[in-house]
């Protein structure tokens, strides 16, 4: 890879494929350059990791109910004894209906990928079908150089 990289391939395979998976150096550091380069180009990103995220599809694109950690409290009466229940609106959702008007879209980083069942990758890779302003960044594991292909390719290698 050149020192200095316009990302034009980056975006080009992104915004053709819509969901890509990365190969990423372990020591970092070009992850902020390309998600610079998606910015310049019109891009809002949102960087997230897949660690917590439970039912990816509930998460991303449904209302789904969170119980904070109740820290030795208890809830008396009819509810739960282990705590309320909260809602929150959709991530990917929520982001889409509140781009700017100028924005191209949506992209989605999200960080340690390898940890995502089959199943889950396969979801994120049609994802981007279901809404064309929404994309997807899926870090499936490190390699010396930054490289990167289409997601469907990778849960095939896998």
């Amino acid at each position: 890879m050149a020192l200095i990289t316009t990302g034009k391939a980056f975006i080009r395979d992104l915004e053709k494929s819509g969901a890509l998976g990365v190969y990423v150096p372990l020591e970092g550091g070009f992850e902020g350059r390309y998600q610079r380069r998606l910015r310049a180009a019109g891009y809002v990103t949102l960087s997230m990791t897949a660690r917590g995220l439970g039912d990816v599809g509930v998460y991303l694109t449904g209302v789904h109910g969170v119980r904070p950690p109740h820290l030795g409290k208890k809830t008396i009466g009819r509810e739960a004894a282990v705590g309320l229940v909260y809602y929150v609106p959709p991530i990917a959702s929520y982001q889409l209906e509140t781009l700017p008007p100028k924005s191209k879209g949506l992209v989605l980083w999200i960080i340690e990928g390898h940890i995502l069942s089959r199943a889950e990758v396969e979801y994120l890779a049609n994802l981007p079908k279901q809404d064309p302003r929404l994309k997807i960044i899926l870090e499936r594991g490190g390699d010396r150089t930054f490289s990167w292909k289409p997601l469907l390719e990778t849960v095939a290698a896998a």
